[in-house]
């Protein structure tokens, strides 16, 4: 089948079917959100329905609860499952230290609790998300609809502070109407160009009142299943 696809959607494809193949006989499993992960859903639906492989899966997003569903794989709350063997989820960009932009799709909140429920988590991705430095795909930031003007100008002030080439600030849109998330709040999208210091970002973000949650994942990745156009796959560890 990859033979089908373009060289980017089969890099997707062979680093989902790689990474699926982590997943073990009664895991409980993250479920990430977004293109990539789509592949390793079914993936996992496939060994559900021909191999007896059970599993219970916890979604990041309605879309991915509504293709485990379809796929065949059970699917339960973060609430019912307490904890997770494993997240496998997709990612924006990733650099050296194994440091995530998410939120692309709209579920970063979810995706971040789900990851940072888990054991490990694995990232899926084509290589052209593999960069030196974070920062040239924007930066989603979640944010509450009451007084998100507010919020971004915080959120603008923070940034005239921060060692960032870019300070563009935009509400999400779909339309001429705000992105809505799975839990009713707003993403303002920072362009930024370049993030010398993920971390101190992060935190910073996560001080300002209206912000929710931010799109920089710390320390969470462990490994990362690279997919390439030729169908290769490439695993990468956090250095020692």
């Amino acid at each position: 089948m990859s033979q089908d696809l373009s060289p980017v959607e089969r890099a997707k494809y062979v680093a989902a079917r790689r990474a699926a193949e982590f997943v073990e006989e009664g895991m409980q499993v993250g479920l990430g959100t977004g293109s990539t992960a789509a592949w390793m859903v079914r993936r996992l639906g496939e060994r559900v329905r021909e191999d007896g492989l059970k599993i219970r899966g916890v979604p990041t997003s309605t879309r991915t609860a509504e293709l485990a569903r379809e796929v065949g794989i059970e699917v339960i709350t973060l609430e019912e499952a307490g904890w997770l063997d494993l997240t496998i989820d997709g990612a924006d960009e990733f650099d050296h230290a194994l440091n995530l932009i998410k939120g692309g799709g709209g579920a970063l909140l979810q995706e971040k609790i789900v990851a940072t429920a888990s054991e490990r988590m694995i990232v899926i991705a084509d290589a052209a998300k593999d960069v030196g430095t974070l920062g040239a795909f924007p930066l989603p930031v979640e944010v509450t609809p009451f007084g998100w003007p507010v919020t971004q100008g915080l959120v603008e002030k923070l940034l005239a502070a921060m060692d960032v080439p870019g300070r563009a600030v935009a509400l999400r849109r779909v339309g001429e109407r705000p992105y809505v998330t799975d839990e009713g709040n707003h993403i303002l999208d920072l362009q930024l160009g370049r993030i010398e210091d993920p971390a101190a970002l992060a935190l910073a973000l996560n001080q300002i009142p209206g912000v929710v949650e931010n799109g920089l994942f710390i320390g969470l990745c462990t490994l990362v299943v690279i997919g390439h156009g030729d169908g290769r796959v490439e695993l990468r560890e956090v250095a020692a």
